[in-house]
């Protein structure tokens, strides 16, 4: 970059002159200076300290062999092996035929004979070679990536296509490479140290596919695409790059995966190879214990889908195709079970393919942003409901609704939240907030800042699905919660294994410290309920109360909760 300045700018561009003979170095001097600044080094040593201190502005290395302490094939050898300096251009000065070829196979660019002959075949051979290299670094900064060296997307592109071209009948992988928990480790650690993951880790894609002759980019900060020939062998793929950043990263701070499209070349749309094995790569990301994912048939269809519901999304927005079901919390603590609060979850009522489950397209929302205007739109229709609520029976039961990772991310959260309340007339105890422990473990430091300004505002902060993500017990000691909403995969194995039993009891038991409830999800029978009640648990929720209903349907617990308050009353 510093060179392509220096030719805008037209300054005078550095030349080093390393000659043990003072002579012959004020000689070279005279016959360049007028046209470049020139640099000068008695010997080797010396030399290696100026090119280092000068590493991003010198054009040229003038190079005599034979010199004390570091002589030139030596400082060669030096310059070779470093990558930050073997890209200045060398050329050797020497009176012997042998060193010449010996030399030129060491990477020198050039010669001039000693004794120096016509000033202007020196100064001419001086020009060529500076010239070749700038052309030369201007392409390789055009062409690839500053940081790792590999191409960059848009050359990587054209080049796939050159492989079409020449090899159409060598069977082709698509590979996209990913570090899950990357902005973590830069959080952690440093952007520098991040910097070193990602320069390791573009090596040893570099040697990968060296070795299948194939290509590679870096796509974005931390996901690498390849284009090699293929292999049944995947998992060979995938411990060679994670053996490139063994030194730097360990397996318990992030993990690499990996989405293969196999045999690519056939798909004529270059672009949708590499999306396909991205979506293959992505579609692993919350899945702790698989690492490799490949493209098939079965993805094909999920992603045409996906691709259905984006494009029916906006309208159905328009028309209230999302209708809101609420499904009631119990308060289990006393003798008699009465209800605290509910669940929002939301069901499409697509006019065409019928009632779509959340399962089905919230991850879809989520990999796309669309899960953003979907969350306000239920937020608003939640608040309005429960104002609905509020007026009919002079009774309010608070409702949680959903917080995703992107809402958090959004610096207009709180305001957007408060605005929505205030426009429904109701209050922050009316609307309780779930976040997903995995979104906690994504970016705790802004989940904090985000859950803490609701908190203060009098919204209940819940943390859903704990023990599904990466919480430890000094993350949990500093985040702002109200309620431990412990995932249904807890209580599985209730009846059949007393460690599962004794997990629950244990989080009940950290929550009482913490100030916090527990909510248990997933209830479905009597013996599961009793012994939940007898852990210790506040909230139970699940099908043994009630499966979700909608709005007119949740009334009746409403009036159900109305009368039990009126007994106690009584």
């Amino acid at each position: 970059m510093e060179r392509v300045l220096e030719n805008r700018l037209r300054l005078k561009k550095r030349v080093l002159v390393v000659d043990d003979e003072l002579i012959n170095r004020r000689l070279l001097e005279k016959i360049i200076s007028e046209k470049y600044e020139v640099l000068q080094a008695a010997d080797g040593a010396e030399a290696l300290e100026i090119i280092k201190a000068n590493k991003n502005t010198l054009s040229l290395i003038l190079l005599d062999l034979l010199m004390p302490r570091l002589d030139g094939y030596e400082l060669m050898a030096i310059l070779k092996a470093d990558d930050t300096l073997n890209r200045i251009p060398v050329i050797v000065l020497t009176s012997e035929k042998e060193a010449e070829v010996e030399t030129l196979n060491m990477g020198a660019a050039d010669f001039i004979s000693k004794p120096y002959d016509v000033p202007e075949v020196i100064l001419a051979r001086i020009n060529h070679i500076i010239r070749l290299y700038d052309s030369v670094n201007i392409l390789n900064a055009t062409q690839t990536d500053s940081l790792t060296g590999l191409f960059n997307k848009e050359y990587f592109s054209e080049y796939v296509q050159v492989i079409d071209k020449y090899y159409p009948d060598r069977p082709m992988d698509a590979v996209a490479v990913n570090i899950s928990r990357f902005h973590i480790l830069n959080e952690m650690n440093g952007r520098n140290y991040g910097n070193e993951v990602l320069k390791a880790l573009g090596e040893a894609i570099r040697n990968c596919v060296s070795i299948r002759q194939g290509i590679a980019c870096r796509n974005a900060a931390d996901r690498f695409y390849m284009y090699i020939t293929h292999s049944d062998d995947a998992e060979e793929l995938r411990q060679s790059l994670v053996d490139g950043i063994s030194g730097l990263v360990k397996d318990a701070d992030t993990r690499i995966n990996i989405g293969i499209y196999p045999n690519a070349h056939l798909n004529p749309e270059h672009t949708k190879r590499f999306d396909c094995a991205l979506l293959a790569c992505n579609s692993i990301r919350s899945d702790y214990n698989t690492f490799i994912a490949y493209y098939d048939a079965e993805m094909y269809r999920r992603e045409t889908f996906a691709e259905r519901l984006v494009a029916d999304f906006d309208e159905a927005l328009r028309s209230k195709q999302f209708v809101i079901h609420y499904q009631p919390k119990f308060n289990v603590r006393g003798d008699t079970p009465y209800l605290t609060s509910a669940e929002a979850l939301v069901r499409w009522m697509h006019p065409e393919l019928g009632m779509i489950s959340l399962g089905l397209f919230i991850p879809f929302f989520e990999e796309n942003g669309l899960i953003q205007k979907l969350d306000r739109y239920v937020w608003r229709e939640v608040s309005q409901q429960i104002a609905h609520w509020k007026k009919k029976f002079g009774f309010s039961v608070p409702v949680s609704v959903n917080v995703s990772r992107i809402d958090i991310m959004d610096s207009g959260l709180v305001n957007e939240i408060e605005g929505i309340v205030k426009d429904s007339g109701i209050t922050p105890e009316d609307l309780y907030l779930e976040i997903t422990e995995s979104a906690y473990a994504e970016d705790s430091d802004r989940i904090v800042e985000a859950a803490g300004l609701l908190r203060a505002l009098g919204y209940k902060i819940e943390m859903d699905d704990f023990g599904t993500g990466y919480s430890s017990l000094n993350t949990l000691s500093i985040l702002p919660i109200d309620v431990l909403k412990l995932d249904m995969a807890f209580i599985k194995n209730l009846h059949t294994s007393p460690k599962s039993l004794r997990l629950i009891e244990l989080v009940v038991d950290i929550a009482r410290f913490l100030g916090a409830s527990v909510v248990v999800e997933g209830v479905e029978n009597s013996d599961q309920y009793n012994t939940l009640k007898n852990a210790g648990v506040d909230i139970i929720q699940g099908y043994y109360f009630s499966v979700p209903v909608d709005s007119d349907g949740f009334e009746d617990f409403i009036a159900e909760r109305i009368a039990y308050d009126n007994r106690q009353k009584a």
